[in-house]
């Protein structure tokens, strides 16, 4: 919003001429973001307190969870309002990138936000339904997908990367839709599944969006793109600030979230951040280094589905309970233990990652 009047801003004092340095607007969307999570934050917990809009826990869960039950929940709002407020303060909004992700981060939020409401003010533990919900992402994600598919200005933008290889780029065409669509919902139900513990899910997630943010800078840098063997995309710079957005937001609510929790993000949150990982790693083409950096949500899906189908088929479960961190406090590991041992693999793989941009 502010460079829509920079020239006017600099007559007024020269200073502000800093403000079309982008790395500086990334930093300042992690401060904005993380000062309004600390201001906001508070009175949130406190509405939702007043209006008793609490977690349920699951009968056949981890008996640990019971004394969970009533905490505020449908956090993510905190984590939604920081994005948006952020991104719209620093980012430039002429550019079409920054409107498809904050777009499809606050769509994803509004079905969130709709299963949350179902489950916890209207008392429906099953809250949107399966099919209704797959629906709506469903249409999110393909609609996100043609649009990026029809409006791309570069092959590059439609082509495959494959880590670590410098030269080689595969051209996807119409698969690009499917792709992406499949980035988009899958990280979003990933990243859902894997917030059942405090602070599990979020922290991951600002580890990936900062790295994506790094990925961002470099795509849309001439000579940054050049000298590590990037193909160039005008533009994608611009998501260094959402990204830089999410990782003020997300540790914000984190301050609020951290084990034991004053609050819960709910499906508005975690919904809503999967798509915007999501949706980041496909404009900057980086949709197989995403997989390798969120491999704890990787592995909470996989675990999912390994679980539902050995069931099924066999009528006997490969862990004691999915998703996978579940399967790990009824072997007996305390929650905080669970949770940091997931930090700590997901620094690894966030550093393995990022070694993709000069291992080529």
């Amino acid at each position: 919003m502010l460079l829509l009047i920079l020239d006017s801003l600099i007559d007024i004092h020269s200073g502000f001429a800093v403000l079309q340095y982008l790395t500086l607007r990334a930093i300042l969307g992690v401060l904005t973001a993380l000062l309004i999570s600390f201001v906001v934050g508070p009175a949130l917990i406190r509405w939702l307190e007043h209006y008793q809009i609490g977690q349920t826990v699951r009968d056949d869960g981890p008996q640990t969870h019971l004394v969970k039950a009533g905490t505020p929940t449908m956090g993510g709002v905190l984590i939604l309002v920081g994005i948006a407020f952020s991104t719209l303060l620093w980012a430039d909004l002429s550019n079409r990138f920054v409107w498809v992700a904050l777009i499809v981060t606050l769509l994803f939020g509004v079905v969130g936000w709709v299963d949350d409401y179902i489950k916890l003010v209207r008392g429906d533990p099953k809250g949107l339904r399966s099919r209704k919900k797959f629906f709506w992402q469903s249409l999110i994600g393909f609609g996100c997908a043609l649009f990026l598919y029809l409006s791309s200005n570069s092959a590059a933008e439609v082509q495959l990367l494959i880590p670590m290889m410098r030269d080689v780029a595969i051209p996807l065409g119409w698969g690009f839709v499917v792709l992406t669509y499949l980035v988009v919902v899958g990280t979003s139900n990933a990243v859902n599944l894997t917030d059942g513990l405090d602070g599990l899910a979020i922290l991951p997630t600002v580890m990936v969006a900062g790295a994506l943010g790094i990925f961002a800078y470099v795509t849309g840098h001439l000579n940054f793109s050049a000298y590590l063997g990037f193909p160039y995309i005008a533009g994608t710079g611009e998501l260094a600030v959402f990204c830089g957005s999410i990782v003020g937001a997300g540790l914000g609510f984190l301050w609020f979230n951290t084990y034991p929790a004053q609050v819960f993000m709910g499906d508005i949150g975690a919904l809503a951040l999967g798509a915007a990982l999501g949706i980041v790693a496909v404009i900057v083409r980086q949709e197989l280094v995403l997989v390798l950096m969120g491999g704890v949500f990787v592995a909470e899906t996989v675990s999912v589905i390994l679980q539902v189908g050995s069931y099924k088929l066999t009528g006997r479960r490969i862990f004691r309970m999915a998703p996978l961190h579940h399967h790990f406090e009824l072997k007996g590991w305390p929650e905080p233990r669970v949770i940091v041992r997931f930090w700590i693999i997901t620094v690894i793989l966030v550093l393995a990652g990022l070694a993709t941009l000069k291992i080529r």
